[in-house]
């Protein structure tokens, strides 16, 4: 069976880009959240194989998100999404849990890499 992946972004040309490089390599998509506080609900409802969260986000972003999945859930995989130049975003998460990181724009390589290393 697939893995599936929760996807979070507020911009919904990222989730696009990234939908498009899962789908194409057999992943599913559980959904998609357009922020922080959607992400939490939809993980508690749908717990996802892995996440993709965003850092900067309105409502609650991609570090307060993280946080909140992994007190409800310590095993959740999540992978963060960051543009560049936010490190000590980046380091923040994954002190807080991340897997791993991303850096947009994405490259597909990347993006599978991190996702398989993660669910390796």
């Amino acid at each position: 069976m697939a893995h599936s992946v929760l996807i979070v972004d507020d911009a919904s040309f990222m989730r696009m880009m990234i939908k498009d490089i899962l789908v194409k390599n057999n992943y599913e998509i559980a959904a998609e959240a357009k922020d922080g506080q959607e992400a939490v609900e939809l993980y508690k409802e749908l717990s996802p194989n892995l996440v993709t969260m965003d850092i900067t986000m309105p409502e609650k972003d991609g570090i307060a998100a993280l946080k909140e999945i992994k007190s409800f859930d310590p095993n959740a995989k999540i992978i963060m999404c960051s543009a560049m130049g936010q490190q000590a975003m980046v380091i923040d998460a994954i002190q807080a849990g991340a897997k791993d990181f991303i850096v947009k724009p994405f490259q597909a390589n990347r993006v599978l890499e991190a996702i398989n290393k993660t669910l390796g």
